[in-house]
């Protein structure tokens, strides 16, 4: 079932997600309003819905003209459908105007309040908390009631397995549903129906799913991710107030959009393009050389932003797992499939000219190899899943350290097999999985051909003291939910994922 909904997502970017169920909830509501079953009447569900989106796009389109950029049509859809649902309804002039201000503020907000070409807050949430602070408008997150709650936690549990990010919604729901039920229950309130109350009454499911996960807003690392989860958590729960003003959940979530802007945002890297090399037919390595010298650890990902012509829905900014070494201060390297399609930022990027500049606006990612030296690791890499190993196994390579490593390769063709020479140079052992073995080149001698997929019992019969070994998959998340399955029947214990998500 994993593999099929890793699919199912996989055809689509984070945002289209999010847009087709944001679309979804915006429809049921409006078919509840004209049921009666709303605490709010068709005219405001429609007048809050056109004032909201109506408002978003135009302070996206006023900044990207003031500022001669290209606005995002899809993005602009996303914040003012959320602002549509957590500002207070309304059909009075006042009223209206209110929330078509905090949706100009919204829109406006991704281009004022960025730094690096990525916005500093949730959009929705700034364009609330702005209109608050001005006294034109309220978030009154209406959302959060019972005859939505159904689609609202099923869309929020998509959004989180599409991120991979159900360590910090544990976090969150732990210290939010903690903190609001302690509360409850001291007031007399019974556990269960406290509980109830939490889930129906309070956006505990939409501000986690739909806005807390926005990856451009969130830091790195996964415990910084886990500690902005606890701090919103904390002050969305404990409802405080400074002055007349409430600490509603968009107030918590801006502050923790500016811890993870303290916490993840570093210099900025400037690179410039030093060279290309063909890896397979389908895969390329670009060489970029690096204005001062980038520090990472080996296995990490760093997002690149280059601006240009025709934007698509995907935007101007990707991340790519680095594949150099730390120790090459002179150049960073990415290893990227070349046949993507429909991605305009990957047709730019292999288009550069030589000497050409993009920026690098983050490196992150916790997909290490264990510190114990100790440990033996068991690699599995699907096609271009191979490229975080490459940086980890250089780094071993450099640091002269001898590790008990073995690397399963799983590629589409004999074709396929990306740093064969460089592989068989580090003197890795590699156990590869083609399809069809009639086009695999001569293998050195620590590779071996174990089969056409890497089923439990070919991973058993390849590597038999795979239960000892702490295994690490990367590739896209289709072949992750298959692989995780296979380690685990074969009896692993531990296995730690990287998926190419495609934002």
């Amino acid at each position: 079932m994993t593999a099929a909904l890793d699919g199912l997502l996989g055809r689509m970017t984070m945002y289209r997600l999010a847009l087709v169920l944001l679309v979804i909830l915006t429809v049921e509501a409006l078919v509840l309003a004209l049921a009666g079953l709303l605490a709010f009447t068709p005219a405001e569900i429609g007048g809050t819905l056109v004032a909201a989106v109506g408002g978003t796009i135009i302070g996206t389109r006023l900044m990207a003209l003031i500022l001669r950029l290209r606005p995002h049509g899809e993005s602009s859809l996303i914040t003012g459908l959320i602002l549509f649902l957590i500002m207070f309804p309304s059909a009075t002039g006042a009223g209206l105007a209110g929330i078509l201000a905090a949706g100009v503020a919204a829109g406006a907000s991704k281009f004022l309040l960025a730094v690096r070409g990525r916005h500093v807050f949730n959009p929705a949430a700034a364009g609330a908390v702005v209109a608050t602070l001005f006294g034109v408008g309220v978030a009154g997150w209406w959302v959060a009631n019972a005859y939505m709650l159904p689609v609202v936690a099923v869309g929020g549990a998509l959004l989180l397995y599409r991120t991979r990010k159900a360590g910090m919604a544990a976090v969150f729901l732990v210290v939010t549903i903690g903190v609001l039920l302690f509360g409850l229950v001291q007031n007399g309130v019974m556990p269960g129906a406290g509980l109830q109350l939490v889930l129906t009454s309070y956006p505990v499911l939409f501000l986690l799913g739909f806005m807390l996960t926005e990856p451009l807003t969130l830091p790195p690392l996964r415990w910084q991710q886990w500690l902005v989860a606890a701090v919103v958590g904390v002050v969305f729960a404990l409802q405080l107030s400074v002055g007349p003003v409430f600490l509603g959940p968009e107030f918590a979530l801006v502050l923790g959009n500016a811890l993870a802007f303290a916490l993840g945002q570093r210099r900025s890297v400037r690179l410039s393009l030093a060279g290309r090399r063909q890896l397979t037919p389908t895969s390329t390595e670009l060489v970029f050389a690096p204005e001062h010298p980038v520090r990472f650890r080996a296995g990490q990902y760093m997002e690149l932003n280059l601006p240009h012509r025709g934007v698509d829905s995907r935007g101007s900014r990707r991340t790519f797992s680095i594949t150099s070494a730390p120790q090459q201060r002179d150049a960073v390297t990415f290893g990227l499939r070349t046949t993507e399609g429909g991605s305009s930022f990957k047709t730019a990027l292999l288009g550069l000219p030589d000497s050409a500049h993009v920026t690098g606006t983050l490196v992150g990612g916790d997909f290490h190899l264990p510190r114990d030296p100790a440990v033996p690791l068991l690699l599995i890499a699907g096609g271009i899943g191979v490229t975080p190993f490459m940086s980890q196994l250089r780094d071993l390579g450099e640091r002269g350290e001898e590790r008990d490593v073995v690397l399963v390769y799983a590629v589409r063709s004999g074709q396929e097999i990306a740093f064969l020479d460089e592989l068989a140079g580090l003197g890795t052992r590699v156990v590869l999985f083609v399809p069809a073995s009639d086009d695999v080149p001569a293998l050195p001698g620590r590779w071996t051909l174990a089969g056409t997929e890497p089923t439990a019992d070919a991973l058993l019969a390849a590597v038999p003291d795979l239960a000892r070994r702490t295994v690490l998959v990367s590739g896209s998340p289709a072949f992750i939910g298959r692989l995780r399955a296979a380690v685990r029947s074969a009896g692993a214990s531990r296995v730690r994922t990287d998926a190419f998500l495609g934002y």
